[in-house]
């Protein structure tokens, strides 16, 4: 376990992974953890020793939800843009594409498909914490940046006087840039990459893989890390102008491996994903039945 003075640094299964991420506690009076993607035995262990009274989630997905429902005394709060949306099944159907791209059949197959453990934390959330307010946690001071773009209410907790940021899912993974929900958006992704370079901050911490950057580091992997964006802008401009439809587009695999399209949800943010790039590029295309696509 890694530690950054007051900050403890929680790692996920598998190197954490999606559908795990890093957690970060704060060892102060008030005990708390920013996100639940951690190991849950780590995460039980850390409770019995120290305890965890306040979860604080960056975002409403499951990968940093994922165990929130193991504190039954905790307060859970979330970015204030996505409590709403946060607090049904339905909301997070309509931020993440499956109703736009099947529409209520498709919410309720969805549905079924969810763990209940994740159903169960969507509904915990009591309250809202502001951006770019200064909180102080202990002797802990904290921000929390309004970073959209993977979603429209991420947020990157920033620690001004320990010169860190946990800069959740500007993780620097070899996929890319993640903004595949209908809530999220390419050029918002670009500008909240972008103004984390501008922190006076020494450690990027990532909420997959990695983890640890320094600020040269991080700096060098964001510019290769963003330059995927324009590397999907060229292959969906290739495909277009071979005139394949929007159909046959989203079975290539532009975003996720070919064979893994079979996966519902996957297929859905692939064809999300593709949208959205139509709509940077100006783009439209027929679909299956002769209709044209060109939107978000």
């Amino acid at each position: 376990m890694n530690r950054i003075g007051p900050i403890m640094i929680l790692e996920g299964t598998n190197y954490s992974k999606v559908p795990f991420s890093r957690s970060l506690f704060i060892d102060c009076s008030e005990k708390v953890l920013i996100d639940s993607g951690a190991d849950g035995k780590l995460l039980l262990d850390v409770d019995r020793e120290y305890g965890v009274e306040l979860i604080i989630n960056t975002h409403y997905h499951p990968d940093h939800t994922l165990h929130n429902h193991l504190f039954t005394d905790a307060t859970k709060l979330i970015n204030p843009i996505e409590f709403e949306t946060s607090l049904t099944v339905e909301g997070v159907a309509q931020a993440n594409g499956v109703y736009q791209e099947w529409g209520h059949l498709g919410v309720e197959k969805w549905k079924k498909s969810l763990p209940q453990e994740w159903v169960k934390n969507l509904g915990e959330f009591s309250g809202t914490y502001e951006y770019e307010t200064h909180y102080v946690f202990g002797d802990v001071k904290v921000i929390f940046l309004h970073t959209p773009g993977h979603t429209s209410g991420l947020s990157c907790p920033y620690f001004p006087d320990l010169g860190v940021v946990y800069v959740g899912d500007y993780d620097m993974t070899s996929f890319g840039p993640w903004y595949n929900g209908t809530d999220g958006n390419i050029e918002d992704f670009i500008a909240s990459g972008k103004r984390l370079l501008t922190l006076d901050a020494d450690t990027y911490i990532t909420g997959h893989q990695k983890g640890i950057f320094s600020k040269k580091e991080f700096k060098e992997a964001m510019d290769k890390f963003l330059a995927i964006i324009e590397k999907r802008d060229e292959t969906i401009d290739y495909y277009v102008r071979q005139g394949i439809t929007f159909e046959e587009l989203t079975k290539i695999g532009i975003f996720y491996p070919k064979n893994s399209l079979e996966n519902n949800i996957l297929l859905t943010w692939e064809r999300c994903g593709i949208r959205k790039h139509l709509h940077r590029l100006g783009l439209s295309i027929p679909s299956s039945n002769t209709e044209f696509v060109n939107s978000k």
